[in-house]
Order: structure tokens, then C-alpha cells, then sequence
């Protein structure tokens, strides 16, 4: 059955949405329930912990799905029919279902079941990703398909029967089959001509399988082969012979240098790599080629002969500290673009300086040189001498070289240098040509073993684009941040007028700056100055700069935190050209300028000071932000903001177009006072203290476009709170308390959203719920609706989608409360009652009695017509066990050992009153007593006394219509007369035979209880009789 068919299972998700589509939702439901239908015919069902491939509904467009993500589930089982409906599906991820065991975060094995057909019934197919999943052969597959992705499994065996028929195949991936965290017995084994009849192969990926030489025989179409991190040291000629077509080859970590290894190393052996001299030499259209950490220490110029068309080297993490000083491999390499030379360091020394060889300069086409990470101290006008007459080179990276001396006006005559990053080294100011022995090198300097290499393009500001540019928009930068600057002079800059953008964050600056530290660069654009301990004290900071565009002064707090030290804001309105500037997190609160002025600042990053203790002091600093006419963007964020008040936001500049209120304790906001902000167009109150939208409503007339309030603890909303802000498109109302979201919030708004954001809401998903029909409506603008909008209530459906709920859970509330306290009570009681009887029964019982003593005695009240005697017992005294019995066992039991529910017993030898004949005796006992007891060892024969009260006893049931006769037989195994087998049969209660075991002794005395105190009309076995009844 397809993922489309229209077949129902009762638990599954489907049943459960098309129940909703006919009982709560007249709108049309998400057609890929769980999933989420993205642009371009994309089904996204990644992270939704299926167990199986989803059953979409019979109306979803299934001929429509063109991509199919099913990425980081847990399926396990792939069966034929799981994409037979998928008519037009062309790419199919599989991904992290079922990882082998090394790569489980448990560690747990798994193993992934593929039926023959799953993926042969798809033929449109050309995109499959089987990656970090536990199969161990390949699968059937459609010819059809060009991509394949089998990385990180248990295939550790290819052969030409494993991929015979995809001759439309492009690209191979087949990584990490053999390594430290997916271990193997032995390494990938491709046979020889495995992959030959794969005839339009041209990218083939066989990185991280413990391959100790090039598999032979491969598709002579390849034009990128990635066989890096394997454990080949030897290359020959043969090994890439047929391989002409090649363009990128990467053998790169399989002699590693393991002193910077930050995994698992194994070294590499003495005396290799072994590179044959004409091993790339037929490779005429390579292009890229990647040789890092190979434990290269010499570069032999024969390599790269033929490979003239060569763009990119990569020779990092090497041993080239020595070669790159005196190298002529570079001189037939014309075209090159890019090369990388990090991390070829000496273990254990730093250079004094560093010259490049000459040969750099045969580099005509090179436009990128990465070289951080070589460790020398001093970089002079002579370190980078051959490139200073390449036209292209517009990028070059330095960082990380430990370079305590810098001659940054070496940078002005590079022609088309565009960013040299020189961050991470300990540059503290200007430096003189050095004097020294160029090539020097200072041993014994210990360095740090591990220093991983990474690709780090042009610091970004801290906050958004919104509020600060980005060094990218600008043709020159210079990247100095991280290093140890504590003054700033203009010395240090000299020749560099051409910069336009200066990165100097996280330093020690610690100087008043006056207008004087910036005087060469006349063209700066951008200045990032965040993360020092700048000084703003003068006037006339930053005024040398006469095109400065965007000023990051964030993270200088220190100056601002010292008590009594004033600080001059004024500068700001000295800079003409200004349009960006950042005073973010530097804690301002007091003995500042008391307005900001400016005529050209666009955007103002405030946030992370005490605004509010600012605005707490009166008027004082109330008309701060007045000044600023053309500002557009303001970020007030993090500035401890308990309230809103409006006359602040009437101080504002009018020409807001962008207010952030993020992060502040704001549990009030007056709405109406938004019409003071004519222009505003975006207000973000999100991560603030709001509890309820109930205080008025958004202003008729605003030009609010975007409002964001999640984070809040919002639990209420007013209806109409929306409706009149005509042109609102985007409302995020994520993470608040909300249990519905209705319909009359937003009026006729809801129609025009486009993003209406409710997710990490405890939605109350009850039987027949609202908003679930609403969210249906507006289906388009709500993100992540089929998938991330989910319940909080009730807990049956906690954490689950809103389209998840079953309408056997549509129950009473209150009933089900209600039962559930009754069961947790009963279970409560009967592990507590046992518990207590056993650990103090006796404490419990003593206390009870104890204060029944202490009350009013209300025991048995006898009224004018109770009978004195509760039971006559009739016994034979000839018989001595008999009489023992009855004195010794029935007296006691009855009459001492049930406490307040004892018996009165009229025996003859106490009760009978003396000078009364036997017969009175006996007439009084009998009527005088609620029963008469007959006490027989046996029933054959009963005469004298037993039959003369059975008699009476007759007589009475005649008479009174009272059956008072309750007969105890001492030997259960006598014979029984035909009266006692008839009264058994009649009323089997009032017949008890006395037990021979002791264990039922105690129901024996209960049942008797039993018989005595209650009236033998309830005991008449109503299948034979009604019993005597009482007489009218």
C-alpha cells in the first residue's frame, strides 16, 4: 500500500486527521499529514521519529512530490510499497534512520531492512541518500538514477554486480565506511573493474575507508575523486592512468602529521609519502588538487608539470616552514587561484621572519593565499615581496602566525588587495622595518600542539545587518582583531588611505581617543572598534575619519562602569556621513551626553545598557534619542525596562521606522501609544514580561507591519486586538502561554498575514476545538503547521500535533477528574490500610477503643420489647465434650472475644432461676431469646431436654411465624437425620458444621455470628421457599 492510498489504520495518524476533517474542521487539511509540503514539491518529513514511511491521504496531490525528506526518523523497514504512489518522486533522502552502532549515540546496533522493490518501483528516481543507515549491501536501484549516497554504512564490499544497470549514475559517495567511529574488520574492498560500468561516473567520494592503494580499473569519465583520510602513501603513475578527465583529486590525510591532529592519528611511517614525479603529469585538466596534512616536506617542481590548468592548491598541515622560503615548484603554475599553505609549521619554533620564495611571484592568477598558522614573529615589506606585483590577489589570510611586529603599510601596494586577515596574533602597534637576519628562526619556543585549522572569513558584527554593516560591502578591509593593540596611532596606518574597512575588536584599547588616531585612512567606511576598553571623553573622537558610514563601539563597558568619570557623546554629530553606529552592552546609566544629535545616523544599536535607570532620573535624560531626526532603526534591547511609559516613547524620533524591545521585564505596554511613532512599521517585544493583550488595542490608522511578541507569557487576548492594524502581515506570537488562538483576534487582518507564528504554545486541543478550523484558514501563513504546532493539553496529547487528536479522547473533564481522584483514592486506601495493620494494628486498635471509652456510652439501647437473651443454647450435659465445648469455646468466643458486638447467652446451669419448674425454665429461655442454639454431636436420635426445646422452639415458629433454630453439629461426618439434610437444603445458613482444621475455626465463628444476630427470613433459599413470614 502506498504512501497515497486511502486505506485506514485505525491508530495512525491518517485516520486520526480525516476524523478531524468531518467531526472539527470544515477547512481543508495540510494534504501530507505529518509532513510539511514545502516550494518546488518538496514533502518534509525530517525529524518526526517515524517508524515507517508515511501513508499520505487519497486526496494529496502524490503525483506533485518531486523531493521526499525523510531524514533523521527511525525506520528501520522499507518496504516495497512505500513509494509505489509516488509517481513524479526524483529525489528521495533517507538519512539517519538507522545508524550503525559506532555512529549511534547509544552505541545500540541497528540494522536496516530493504525490500527488493522499494526503490525499483520509483523509476522516475535520481537522488537517493542511504547515508548513516545500517545496510551492508547495496539495494536494488532504478536506472534511472544519477546521485548516490551510501556514506557512513556497513557496505564494506563492491563488485560490478553491486551497481550493473545505473548507467545514468553521476555521482558516488561512499565515506566513512571504515574508519575510527565506523569501525570495520577490514577495509572497503573494491574489485577491480567494480565501478567500470558506470560509464558517466564523473564524482566518486571514497574518503575515511582505511584504502591502502587507488582502486583499479575506474570509470575513465571521473572528473572529481576524493580518496582523502584513507591510508595511501604510495602513488604511481598507474594508479590515475586512464583517469585524463579528472579536474579535482583530493589524496589529502593519508600520511597525516599527527603533532595537529585533533582525531584519532595514525603516523606516518618513515620515509613517505612516496609520490612518483610524473603521477599528475597526464592530469591536463585538473584543476583542484589537495595534498594536505600528506607529512610533505619538500615540494618537488616535477609534480606539477602538465597542470597548467591547476586553480587550487591545498598543501596545509604539512612540513613546508623550510620549502615555501626557497620553492621553484610555483613557477608552472600560472593559472593558479587559490592556495593554501596553513599550518606548515616547524613543532616547536617560531620564525623571526619570513621570506617567500620567489617563485610566489609566477603566481600571475592567484587570488587567494592562505598562509595562517606558519608562526613567525615579524611580517616586514620583505615577507611578502613576490606578491606585491600580483594584480589579482585580492585575499590574504595571516592569522594566527603569532606576529608581534607588523608593517601594515606593506598592504598599500598590493593593487587588488581586497581583505588581509591578520586576527589572532599579538600585533601591539606600530613597527619599524626590522634589521635583523631574514630567515632567522628562534628555537625552543614552545607552541601550542593543537591548533586546528579553520576557514574564517570577515568579522561580522554582533547584532543584525539592520543595525551594522558587514565588512563584506566594502572593497578593502583589514582584519586586526584579537591581537594586543592598546594605543591606537595613525603611524600604524601610513599608505593604507585606499582602506574602507578597519576590524579592531576584542584588543586592549584602552586611550581616549581625540581625532588624531585615524588620520591616514581618509576613505574608511566602516570602523569596528567593539570588545576594548575605549575611552569616549573628547569631542572630537572620530572626526578625522569624514566618511565614516558605520561605527561599532559595542562591548567597551569598562570605561562606563567607572564611578565619576563622565563621557562625551557629541562626537556623534560631528560626523556628517554617519549612518550606522553601535553603543551596544556598554552598560550606560549615568554622567553622559544628554542628547544624541545627528542628521545622517539611520540606525542606533542601544541595547544592553540601564536605559532605564537613565529615564528614572527625571527629565534628565528623557530627550536622549530626540536629536536624532532621521533615525529608522533603534534597538533598545536588554536595557532592564520595567515599563513603558508614553511620554518615552513621545521622545523618540518620530522617523522610527524599526523599535526592538527584546529581553526587557516590560509586563505592561500601553498600545494606544503607538500613534506617537506615525511611521512604525516593525516593533519587537519578544523575551519581555506580558501576560495578557487586554489593554486596549493596536491603533487605528498605524503602519505596523511586523510584530513580535513571542516569549512572553501571554495567556489572553482581546478580541479585536489586531483588527485595526490594516497593514500587519507578520505577528509572531511563539512561546507565550496561549491555549487557542481565535478568529475575532485578529478580524479581517487574518485574511492579508503572511506569517502568523504560534508554535511552542500549550494549545488546549478538546473535541471540536476553534482553532484548529482558524489555523486551517490561514494554513499558508502559519510555519511548520503540520509538524511544530502542537497540544499541551490534554496530557494524553501533550507534545503531539494538533492534528494528532483521537475522538476517543473527546471525554467529559469533569468526569474524568473526578474518577481519576476516586482511583488514586482507592489505591491510596488499599496500600495504606494493609501497610498501617501491619506496622501498628494493634497501637491503632488499642486507641480506638481507647477513645470509644472517652465518649458517651451509646451502645445497645434495649426498648420495652427487646428480648434479654440473644441465643438459648440447648445441649447435652451426659456428654462431657459436648458441655466442655460449650463453655470453654462458645461462651468465650460469643461472649468475651467480640468486644462491643458480644452476645448474651441463657445457658441452663446459670440462667435458669431456681424454685421454677424445668418447663418453666424452659418456656422462659426459648421466648426470652432472639434464637435458640442446638449444639449435637450427632442428629440420629435427640430426646429429653434437646427435644423438648426443639419443640417449643416448633411451637414458636408456629405461633410468632419466627424460625429461631440454628443447629451446630460437632461431628460434620455423623450421619444426618432427614430434618437436617431438609433445613440444609431450606436455609443452609442456619446449619453449621464445626471445622476439624484450626485454619476454619475464625469463619466458622463469623458465619455463626452471623446466624445468631440476623433473622432467618434472609437465609430461606428463595429457589424452594419464602420462608415464614410475619403475620398481619
Amino acid at each position: 500500500m502506498g504512501p497515497c492510498s486511502g486505506a485506514l489504520h485505525p491508530l495512525s495518524l491518517l485516520v486520526q486527521a480525516a476524523m478531524l476533517a468531518m467531526v472539527l474542521a470544515p477547512g481543508a487539511l495540510p494534504p501530507f499529514l505529518p509532513c510539511e509540503l514545502q516550494p518546488h514539491g518538496l514533502v518534509d518529513c525530517k525529524w518526526l521519529f517515524l517508524k515507517s514511511v508515511p501513508r499520505f491521504s487519497a486526496t494529496a496531490p502524490c503525483g506533485n512530490i518531486t523531493s521526499l525528506w525523510l531524514h533523521s526518523n527511525r525506520i528501520h523497514h522499507l518496504h516495497d510499497s512505500d513509494f509505489v504512489q509516488l509517481s513524479g518522486l526524483r529525489r528521495l533522502n533517507l538519512k539517519w534512520n538507522c545508524p550503525p552502532a559506532g555512529l549511534s549515540p547509544m552505541h545500540f546496533p541497528c540494522h536496516m531492512t530493504i525490500e527488493p522493490n522499494t526503490f525499483l518501483a520509483v523509476p522516475t528516481l535520481e537522488e537517493l541518500n542511504l547515508s548513516y543507515n545500517g545496510i551492508s549491501t547495496v539495494p536494488a536501484l532504478p536506472s534511472s538514477l544519477t546521485s548516490l549516497v551510501l556514506s557512513r554504512t556497513n557496505i564494506l564490499t563492491l563488485d560490478p554486480a553491486s551497481l550493473a544497470g545505473l548507467h545514468a549514475l553521476r555521482h558516488l559517495y561512499l565515506d566513512g565506511n571504515c574508519y575510527y567511529k565506523n569501525p570495520c574488520q577490514e577495509a572497503l574492498q573494491v574489485a577491480p573493474g567494480a565501478l567500470l560500468g558506470l560509464s558517466n561516473l564523473t564524482h566518486l567520494s571514497l574518503k575515511y575507508n582505511n584504502l591502502t592503494v587507488v582502486p583499479r580499473h575506474l570509470p575513465p569519465s571521473l572528473e572529481s575523486l576524493l580518496l582523502s583520510y584513507n591510508h595511501i602513501v604510495t602513488l604511481v603513475p598507474d594508479d590515475l592512468a586512464n583517469l585524463t578527465a579528472l579536474r579535482v583529486l583530493d589524496i589529502g590525510g593519508n600520511c597525516r602529521r599527527c603533532d595537529h591532529a585533533r582525531n584519532p592519528c595514525r603516523e606516518c611511517p618513515r620515509g613517505f609519502p612516496k609520490l612518483h614525479r610524473d603521477t599528475f603529469r597526464h592530469l591536463n585538466h585538473l584543476e583542484g588538487l589537495v595534498l594536505k596534512d600528506s607529512s610533505l616536506h619538500s615540494l618537488d617542481p616535477r609534480w606539477f608539470r602538465g597542470l597548467g590548468n591547476l586553480l587550487k592548491l591545498d598543501l596545509s598541515e604539512n612540513f613546508l616552514y623550510d620549502c615555501i622560503t626557497k620553492t621553484k615548484a610555483f613557477h608552472s603554475l600560472g593559472r593558479l587561484r587559490k592556495l593554501n599553505l596553513s599550518f606548515n609549521y616547524h613543532k616547536k619554533v617560531s620564525f623571526a621572519q619570513l621570506r617567500l620564495a620567489p617563485s610566489f611571484g609566477s603566481l600571475r592568477s592567484l587570488w587567494k593565499l592562505d598562509m595562517h598558522g606558519i608562526f613567525f614573529r615579524s611580517l616586514s615589506e620583505t615577507t611578502l615581496r613576490p606578491l606585491a606585483h600580483l594584480q589579482v590577489l585580492q585575499h590574504l589570510r595571516l592569522q594566527l602566525n603569532f606576529i608581534s611586529q607588523a608593517q601594515l603599510s606593506i598592504f598599500g601596494a598590493f593593487p587588488g588587495l581586497r581583505y588581509v586577515d591578520l586576527s589572532d596574533n599579538r600585533i601591539s602597534g606600530a613597527a619599524e622595518p626590522p634589521a635583523g637576519q631574514v630567515g632567522g628562526v628562534e628555537r625552543g619556543r614552545r607552541l601550542p600542539g593543537d591548533l586546528a585549522p579553520g576557514p574564517r572569513g570577515p568579522r561580522g558584527p554582533p547584532s543584525s545587518e539592520d543595525f551594522m554593516l558587514s565588512c563584506k560591502q566594502f572593497p578593502f578591509t583589514l582584519d586586526l582583531s584579537r591581537n594586543n593593540v592598546v594605543t591606537v596611532q595613525s603611524e600604524m596606518f601610513t599608505q593604507l588611505s585606499r582602506l574602507q574597512c578597519l576590524c579592531l575588536s576584542h584588543n586592549s584599547i584602552s586611550q581616549a581617543v581625540n581625532g588624531s588616531q585615524f588620520t591616514p585612512l581618509t576613505s574608511l567606511r566602516m570602523l569596528d572598534l567593539s570588545h576594548n576598553k575605549l575611552d569616549l571623553y573628547h569631542g572630537g573622537s572620530f572626526t578625522e575619519l569624514p566618511r565614516l558610514k558605520a561605527l561599532d563601539l559595542s562591548y567597551n563597558s569598562q570605561p562606563f562602569s567607572m564611578r565619576g568619570v563622565g563621557h562625551n557623546l557629541s562626537f556623534v554629530a560631528q560626523l556628517p556621513t554617519l549612518r550606522y553606529l553601535s553603543l551596544a552592552h556598554n552598560d550606560i546609566h549615568s554622567r553622559v551626553s544628554q542628547q544624541l544629535r545627528s542628521a545622517s545616523l539611520q540606525a542606533l544599536d542601544f541595547s544592553g545598557n540601564a536605559l532605564s535607570q537613565m529615564w528614572a532620573e527625571g527629565d534628565l535624560y528623557l530627550r536622549f534619542f530626540q536629536g536624532l531626526r532621521n533615525l529608522v532603526r533603534l534597538d533598545l534591547s536588554q536595557n532592564r525596562l520595567h515599563i513603558l511609559l508614553p511620554r518615552n516613547l513621545a521622545h523618540l524620533p518620530r522617523s522610527l521606522q524599526l523599535l526592538r524591545l527584546r529581553d526587557n521585564y516590560l509586563a505592561f505596554f500601553n498600545w494606544s501609544s503607538l500613534a506617537l511613532l506615525p511611521r512604525l512599521e516593525a516593533l519587537d517585544l519578544a523575551g519581555n514580561q506580558l501576560k495578557a493583550l487586554s489593554n486596549g488595542t493596536l491603533p487605528n490608522g498605524t503602519l505596523l507591519q511586523r510584530l513580535d511578541l513571542s516569549g512572553n507569557s501571554i495567556g489572553f487576548v482581546d478580541p479585536g486586538f489586531f483588527a485595526l492594524a490594516e497593514g500587519l502581515r507578520e505577528i509572531n506570537l511563539s512561546a507565550n502561554a496561549l491555549k487557542t488562538v481565535e478568529p475575532s483576534w485578529f478580524g479581517p487582518v487574518a485574511g492579508a498575514l503572511k506569517v502568523l507564528d504560534v508554535t511552542a504554545n500549550p494549545l488546549h486541543c478538546a473535541c471540536g476545538a476553534a482553532f484548529v478550523d482558524f489555523l486551517l484558514e490561514v494554513q499558508a501563513a502559519v510555519p511548520g503547521l503540520p509538524s511544530h504546532v502542537r497540544c499541551g493539553s490534554p496530557s494524553q496529547l501533550q507534545g503531539r500535533s494538533i492534528f494528532a487528536q483521537d475522538l476517543r479522547l473527546c471525554l467529559d473533564e469533569a468526569l474524568s477528574w473526578d474518577c481519576f481522584g476516586l482511583s488514586l483514592l482507592t489505591v491510596a486506601l488499599s496500600l495504606a490500610v494493609p501497610m498501617l495493620h501491619h506496622m501498628c494494628g494493634w497501637d491503632l486498635w488499642y486507641c480506638f477503643h481507647l477513645g470509644l471509652a472517652w465518649l458517651p456510652r451509646r451502645g445497645r439501647q434495649r426498648g420495652a420489647d427487646a428480648l434479654p437473651y440473644d441465643a438459648f443454647v440447648v445441649f447435652d450435659k451426659a456428654q462431657s465434650s459436648v458441655a466442655d465445648w460449650v463453655y470453654n469455646e462458645l461462651r468465650v468466643q460469643l461472649e468475651e472475644r467480640r468486644g462491643r458486638r458480644a452476645l448474651r447467652l441463657c445457658l441452663e446451669e446459670r440462667d435458669w432461676l431456681p424454685g421454677k419448674t424445668l418447663f418453666e425454665n424452659l418456656w422462659t429461655s426459648v421466648y426470652s431469646s432472639r434464637k435458640t442454639l442446638f449444639v449435637l454431636a450427632h442428629t440420629d436420635s435427640v430426646s429429653g431436654l434437646l427435644r423438648a426445646s426443639f419443640l417449643l422452639a416448633q411451637q414458636r415458629l408456629l405461633e410468632d411465624r419466627k424460625d429461631v433454630v440454628v443447629l451446630v453439629i460437632l461431628c460434620p461426618d455423623a450421619h444426618r437425620s432427614r430434618y437436617v439434610r431438609l433445613r440444609q437444603r431450606l436455609c443452609r445458613q442456619s446449619v453449621l458444621l464445626w471445622p476439624q482444621q484450626p485454619r476454619g475455626q475464625r469463619s466458622f465463628w463469623a458465619q455463626l455470628g452471623t446466624a445468631l444476630t440476623r433473622d432467618n427470613r434472609h437465609f430461606y433459599n428463595r429457589n424452594f421457599c419464602r420462608g415464614p413470614t410475619t403475620a398481619e
